[in-house]
């Protein structure tokens, strides 16, 4: 029992003790106050029988009956009729607590009734509310499917159209080629210009296969060292960064030079990293590549100094077509996530520990020879 309900009983149990002394020491003609004691009296029964029920009820009427003797001796030297005029009370006394405890006991039962069916509501709601969660994401995802479709239409008549030229422009570049030796200082941009131009060769093939939701080729890809291919990267993406002045910083760890990943593939994912935080930073910005690496994976890090990116938006960014530019077309960055979601790694966009930017981690297994 809690001390609360210590001092409520307490306080009940002194009130009729009050009541009753009140009886005992008025004298017996003064009739209008023993009437007013006598209603005092039904208040400690009704709140008893409405905080502990019939039970609680029937106890303080049996104690306010105690109390009740004194008040019958008086009346028991008038007479009987002044004394059985008397005893009725103690009857309502128990009526009182009896019909007061039912309906409090009633009301109660409904009052549990009525929690269960609020606590019944409530999961209803979670559960409706989670359904129409549900059908907004089928929703988005159905919206998204029709994108992917117009996507692979598009795509199925346009790759014909494109890799005619590309064709002609790669026969052109070999061409051009042949005219820088090894040594020559134009010689390491014809085999960018050669590199580049099979790699948009590649880059419609891979747009289909991501409208049409396949995976890559499951042939071996070719392997380079990630220093190499980032060093590709740059110089090809130079007259970009010059334009807007800004430096590239490349902090690889010792051993980066034995993690071998696809270049072809993870070259396009690089690309779109860089013309993303290219668009993003000012002048005079800055962008950091770095990487780490553990037992069980390695990490890809591309900082940069720009506006960063909001949280809401860290994921949506990966979805095709979302684009916050005025004349992107929203797919660098999902199919980026693709390419790397394809060797079992993932791309997420984060908010960096310390400064403002943006920050897009690679993460590939160690185990994933093709990355």
């Amino acid at each position: 029992m809690s001390g609360k309900t210590k001092a409520t009983n307490a306080l009940l149990l002194l009130l009729v003790i009050i009541v009753g002394f009140l009886h005992a020491f008025t004298p017996a003609d003064k009739l209008v106050l023993h009437d007013l004691y006598r209603r005092l009296s039904y208040l400690p029964i009704v709140a008893a029988a409405i905080l502990y029920g019939i039970r609680g009820g029937v106890l303080l009427a049996a104690a306010t009956s105690v109390a009740f003797i004194p008040h019958l001796l008086h009346f028991y030297h008038l007479g009987p009729s002044a004394y059985l005029s008397e005893l009725p009370e103690i009857l309502l006394y128990f009526g009182a607590g009896i019909v007061t405890g039912a309906i409090a006991a009633k009301e109660k039962q409904l009052r549990i009734k009525y929690q269960e069916l609020a606590k019944q509501l409530e999961v209803s709601y979670n559960k409706l509310h989670s359904q129409a969660a549900t059908l907004v994401e089928a929703e988005e995802q159905l919206h998204a499917s029709q994108k992917l479709s117009a996507l692979g239409q598009l795509s199925a008549s346009l790759a014909h159209e494109v890799k005619n030229p590309l064709a002609g422009i790669r026969g052109a570049a070999e061409i051009l080629a042949d005219d820088f030796p090894e040594h020559h200082p134009k010689y390491e941009f014809s085999q960018i210009l050669l590199k580049e131009t099979s790699r948009l060769s590649t880059t419609v093939d891979e747009i289909l296969r991501y409208s049409r939701q396949q995976r890559p080729d499951s042939a071996s890809p070719r392997l380079e060292a990630l220093p190499s291919v980032l060093e590709r990267v740059v110089t090809l993406l130079d007259n970009n960064f010059r334009q807007k002045n800004i430096a590239i910083n490349i902090e690889l760890t010792e051993n980066a030079k034995a993690i071998q990943i696809d270049g072809d593939k993870m070259s396009q994912v690089f690309i779109n990293l860089l013309l993303n935080s290219y668009e993003a930073i000012a002048t005079n910005g800055k962008i950091t590549i770095s990487n780490q690496v553990n037992d069980t994976h390695q990490e890809i890090h591309f900082r940069d100094n720009g506006p960063g990116i909001a949280e809401d938006e860290q994921t949506k960014i990966f979805e095709p077509f979302y684009t916050t530019g005025s004349e992107g077309t929203g797919l660098g960055l999902a199919i980026s996530s693709r390419i790397v979601e394809s060797y079992g790694g993932t791309l997420r966009a984060k908010t960096p520990d310390k400064g403002s930017g943006a920050l897009f981690v690679i993460t590939l297994p160690q185990s994933n020879q093709g990355a």
